[in-house]
């Protein structure tokens, strides 16, 4: 009579790849990660050779709150992207929360809860039309979220008369919310955390997330596996909505008044950059968090960057731009896709 034991090859290969060999550090981090993580110290390297106050406390506090807003924007992208679509309306998605909460604050007595609550709830209400116009309009995302930019952004202008709403900075909650601190970290920045954290989880750990990867990976395999698409893409871009509204709720906070444009616009393009950056593939089924989160850092630092250098801001959007194409080209070129016009 034998007595079963574990097969010895179980227990060596384990924290080792199928080869034998431990995980080399850039695989272990990925060389996409890796790439960015040498950018962002260069970065810091020239600016702060050029400024001994650039890498100051201080500054970096400065950097966090200014990439809040675009990071919580491009978390939710990146979620998006993977599962396969895009959108383009964030920004003005901010914009309309930003103005709703502010509004709804001032009208309700100064009570802060009812007025986030109600600018969460427009923003459900958004991604949900979007999503809606996508799934059932049969409308490509593309298309669909880039009426939804000017449709938003016209909605934020009509509703807020083209001005500043409100005034919230006499209130403790969005005080401490645009300006307070936990822990030597600003209130923004842990918000940041903790719903990078939370996405994280969901795409890494849950059975949600690895059907969002299958959706942008092969939505026809994931459609004969008995995934029900549909309601997976509203679903995420009502999630995309609540992030918005969030973000929106933090720009009031920030700037002490409901924004129907000021402060949102343009975070579209950063948010779609920093996904790019960040290893997203635009065709979908690929991308995290962590990558996202390297290049918001990294996006925010150059901002920063340019302006305590005093180079004209229209050089920053030149920048973007330059960076998006840069992050396109190069994932063309690690998934062997073909030049359009040029031969195989």
């Amino acid at each position: 009579m034998t007595t079963a034991t574990t097969p010895p090859t179980l227990s060596a290969s384990k924290g080792r790849d199928l080869s034998g060999k431990r995980p080399s550090l850039v695989s272990a981090i990925g060389g996409q990660n890796l790439s960015l993580i040498g950018a962002l110290v260069a970065v810091l390297a020239v600016f702060g050779a050029l400024n001994h106050n650039y890498l100051s406390l201080t500054n970096m506090q400065v950097i966090a709150e200014a990439a809040t807003i675009t990071g919580l924007l491009a978390i939710v992208q990146t979620v998006v992207i993977i599962c396969g679509g895009l959108d383009i309306s964030v920004g003005s998605q901010a914009g309309v929360a930003s103005v709703v909460s502010a509004m709804v604050f001032t009208s309700a007595g100064s009570n802060p809860y009812i007025g986030m609550a109600a600018a969460i709830g427009v923003g459900i209400l958004i991604g949900i039309l979007n999503g809606a116009i996508i799934v059932y309009g049969r409308v490509n995302p593309t298309i669909a979220t880039l009426a939804g930019l000017a449709a938003y952004k016209g909605l934020a202008q009509l509703i807020s008369d083209g001005r500043a709403q409100g005034y919230v900075l006499n209130n403790a909650v969005f005080v401490f919310l645009g300006r307070g601190k936990i822990a030597g970290l600003p209130v923004m920045v842990w918000i940041l955390i903790a719903v990078a954290v939370a996405v994280h989880v969901l795409l890494k750990y849950t059975d949600i997330g690895r059907n969002i990867y299958a959706i942008g990976g092969n939505d026809t395999a994931a459609r004969l596996a008995g995934i029900n698409i549909n309601k997976y893409l509203v679903a995420v871009y009502a999630l995309i909505g609540t992030v918005a509204a969030i973000a929106g709720i933090l720009l009031t906070a920030r700037t002490g008044s409901g924004q129907p444009t000021s402060g949102s616009e343009g975070l579209e393009l950063k948010a779609i950059t920093a996904a790019a950056l960040g290893g997203c593939a635009l065709k979908g089924g690929k991308g995290g968090v962590g990558g996202t989160l390297l290049a918001v850092a990294l996006l925010g630092c150059l901002e920063n960057g340019l302006t305590v250098q005093g180079i004209n801001s229209f050089w920053q959007n030149v920048a973007q731009g330059a960076l998006l194409v840069v992050a396109v080209v190069i994932q063309q070129r690690r998934n062997g896709e073909r030049a359009i016009g040029l031969p195989a």
